[in-house]
């Protein structure tokens, strides 16, 4: 029997690897869509069954990174209006080197369960619980490995939650008053004292000790002053989406104020782009990605009202995609 008959499947497999591949892909977006409509039905035919949520206003304003921006910048930076956001990494002792920022689904998905859980038990210390399993699934995530080659959402959660806790947060604001111009600013520890005890390799095995967090008190204070309500079923649904997710709770605050103002309010894609927390460069992109990611947006908040217009679009008056308990301020 001759080498070559016996390698020539082997060569077609990788000839056609782009095709397995795009195959791959098909699938996981078929699984994702039908989650998605999976959850729309839920709420469109349950609207007050809420998993009520929040995060912070200021979190809402201007988002995360959804990409890792590398360890080459002191800083991170984003700005809506008179605000601006400025991430500055943790350092890590043993390794003598930034532990690096905080990016995509996983922080945000872990920043609406720190908020929520400070809102509703007013305390700073946060119990994470003995099993990573278990405090993954509140989050939505999968504890094993979702397929060969890939990082389990235990690692990835794992390394996630080092950046975000780590991390320094300051919120800056340039100000007027009575004719005198001036500036505001809080620099925050997100969570200067805490314990992991969790395995990623063993998520679902208990620990003899309980995990958890410490935040730092003035970042509690300010992330527990005017939360944003939203839903958990919604946040569930887009979690594949760091754009989807920040454009959801966006959404719901902006038509909370507009609805209080009764008036709509226009948005250009320019200046949406600049508040969010992706990376484009071109406008055009940008539409592009967020007109698909408001789609989706649109299917688990079926109440909110957007109209085209050039250069960007009206958020119509219309009711937030979960009622706030208390009000937030615009």
């Amino acid at each position: 029997m001759s080498y070559g008959s016996e390698m020539e499947p082997v060569g077609e497999l990788f000839k056609n690897l782009p095709i397995v591949k795009r195959a791959i892909k098909e699938v996981a977006f078929a699984a994702s869509h039908e989650k998605l409509l999976d959850a729309a039905t839920v709420i469109r035919l349950e609207p007050d069954d809420v998993e009520r949520a929040y995060m912070a206003r200021q979190l809402v304003q201007c988002t995360l990174p959804h990409r890792n921006p590398g360890n080459d910048k002191p800083a991170w930076t984003r700005q809506s209006g008179n605000l601006t956001l400025v991430i500055q990494p943790g350092w890590d002792g043993k390794k003598e080197a930034p532990v690096g920022f905080p990016y995509g689904s996983i922080p945000r998905l872990l920043l609406f369960w720190v908020i929520t859980e400070a809102v509703q038990t007013k305390n700073r210390r946060l119990l994470l619980g003995r099993s990573l399993s278990e405090f993954m699934r509140e989050l939505g995530l999968i504890p094993s490995s979702a397929g060969a080659g890939k990082r389990s959402d235990a690692k990835r959660l794992r390394e996630q939650m080092r950046r975000l806790f780590a991390a320094r947060i300051s919120f800056q604001q340039s100000v007027e008053r009575n004719g005198a111009h001036g500036e505001r600013w809080m620099n925050m520890d997100v969570a200067p004292k805490g314990e992991l005890w969790w395995d990623v390799k063993k998520p679902e095995q208990a620990t003899l000790w309980e995990s958890w967090i410490e935040l730092g008190e003035d970042f509690f204070k300010a992330v527990t002053a005017a939360p944003v309500p939203v839903d958990m079923r919604a946040l569930r649904a887009l979690k594949q989406s760091p754009l989807a997710l920040d454009l959801y709770a966006w959404a719901t605050y902006r038509a909370f104020v507009v609805s209080r103002k009764g008036a709509p309010q226009f948005v250009p894609w320019r200046g949406l782009m600049q508040q969010i927390g992706c990376d484009y460069s071109d406008v055009k992109d940008f539409k592009k990605k967020a007109g698909i990611a408001l789609r989706k947006v649109k299917a688990v908040y079926p109440g909110l009202k957007i109209k085209n217009k050039p250069g960007g679009f009206d958020i119509l008056p219309c009711p937030p995609a979960v009622r706030p308990a208390v009000a937030a301020p615009a």
